[in-house]
């Protein structure tokens, strides 16, 4: 492996990447050293910084009115403006406690926000998408060397105890998504197996992560470096030990090659004939086999099932209370066992409709289903930077059902900007070409 990696620095040799903008620079760095934000304990606030400033450093107002904006962009800022209005309006109801203050505009800077910072980001910065992919590439293959450097820790026994990174304490808040946490074991399908977070607070996100780095990453131009950056990516995928992750990443990808590729078009009608085939000779329904197969599902990890159903259905109920605003903010919690898991928390479509109400509901599948049409439209003209991008953002749908978007998404704000890169350079190829030298 160490051959290998060695073998992908020489790209600069053979595939350079040009001078780098000063935005490029910043981007490529802040990607390429997130192990060392993750031990210091400031990746959750230096993200969303960064995003920001540089979207401020960037604005001008001719740019505002020039460069026309995809409508997803326009949707995001739409559930961005959602999320305030109405945290604001929940912040009324425990008079504005400076905590609580604090707090929420924290979660809107690094939720949504920050998804509408990096995805506007590339409309006012030139950001070449071969420099975003290689230095993501990079974050993929430290995945790769992170798991693995924590299992032989794990099995050696010299690390067992999480513990806070020395600028962690630093920074205002719950502190617990600042945690540098060892690989632990756990019993997944009934079998122990090491399992880890990596640079993450949950360990299903890494799981996410890798799914989405696979398909920026499946662009990268250096075939070693872009074989080390998959590898990494599954690595992350595997040892997250998410379910969904792992049920999404075959269809997905099969979904992205069903642009280009008619054989795996056709491939969907040979599956359902045999499933059905199947179902008859066996002398079971398809209902049968779903709910086995569910049952399955849950039973691997059947304690965590068991929590989600829980603060869901909790979470659900309490919006009912007040269904077309929300609540603002959270204003309550559930007890399992011996721990207290704030109401919102899981899914991201039960806790938008808890904090934001209908409203806030209607603006975040606004937004998902506005990002799919936009990368549909350009998936099938051929694009297949935005086939990837589409059948990703399709799984990242599926993903928030069991995870809080505003809370992870700092975690792979790179996969947005990667996004508005896609989104950018399409409309570079349309007539009014001039917008790039607007930027410059």
């Amino acid at each position: 492996m160490l051959t290998a990696i060695s073998k992908a620095l020489e790209f600069t040799k053979e595939d350079e990447l040009g001078q780098l903008s000063f935005v490029e620079r910043v981007l490529y760095w802040t990607i390429v050293l997130t192990p060392v934000w993750w031990l210091l304990g400031i990746q959750t606030l230096l993200y969303p910084a960064i995003a920001v400033w540089l979207l401020v450093c960037s604005f001008r107002l001719d740019k505002l009115l020039n460069i026309a904006l995809p409508t997803c962009i326009w949707a995001w800022l739409a559930m961005a403006i959602a999320m305030l209005w109405t945290a604001a309006l929940g912040l009324v109801d425990v008079n504005f406690e400076p905590f609580r203050l604090i707090s929420t505009l924290v979660t809107f800077f690094k939720g949504y926000f920050l998804i509408l910072s990096c995805l506007i980001l590339p409309f006012w910065n030139p950001i070449r998408s071969k420099v975003l992919t290689r230095a993501i590439a990079w974050m993929a293959v430290g995945y790769g060397i992170t798991v693995i450097l924590q299992f032989i820790l794990l099995f050696v026994g010299i690390w067992d105890q999480p513990f806070y990174p020395p600028l962690a304490r630093l920074i205002p808040g719950d502190k617990l998504s600042l945690l540098v946490k060892p690989a632990i074991i756990q019993t997944f399908f009934g079998i122990p197996l090491p399992r880890t977070s990596l640079y993450m607070a949950d360990p299903p996100i890494p799981g996410v992560c890798g799914l989405l780095c696979f398909f920026i990453c499946s662009g990268e131009s250096n075939r070693r470096l872009r074989y080390l950056a998959i590898a990494g990516s599954l690595l992350a995928l595997l040892v997250s030990q998410s379910r969904v992750a792992w049920l999404c990443f075959p269809v997905v990808v099969w979904i992205s090659l069903s642009f280009r590729n008619r054989t795996a078009r056709h491939s969907s009608l040979w599956i359902t004939s045999a499933v059905f085939l199947s179902c008859a000779f066996i002398g079971v329904t398809l209902v049968d086999v779903i709910h086995q197969s569910l049952d399955v599902f849950t039973g691997a990890r059947a304690a965590s099932s068991a929590d989600r159903s829980l603060v869901v259905g909790e979470t659900l109920k309490a919006w009912q209370q007040r269904p077309w605003l929300g609540w603002g903010i959270a204003q309550g919690e559930v007890t399992w066992y011996i721990y207290k898991v704030v109401l919102g928390s899981f899914s991201t479509y039960a806790g938008v409709l808890y904090l934001h109400g209908i409203l806030g509901f209607i603006c975040l599948i606004t937004a998902l289903s506005t990002t799919l049409w936009n990368f549909w439209n350009i998936a099938i003209a051929g694009n297949k930077l935005a086939q990837g991008a589409f059948a990703s953002f399709l799984a990242l749908c599926l993903l928030i059902e069991g995870l809080p978007l505003s809370w992870m998404c700092i975690y792979f704000w790179f996969y947005f900007i990667w996004l508005g890169v896609i989104l950018f350079e399409n409309q570079l190829k349309r007539p009014r070409i001039s917008q790039w030298h607007q930027l410059i």
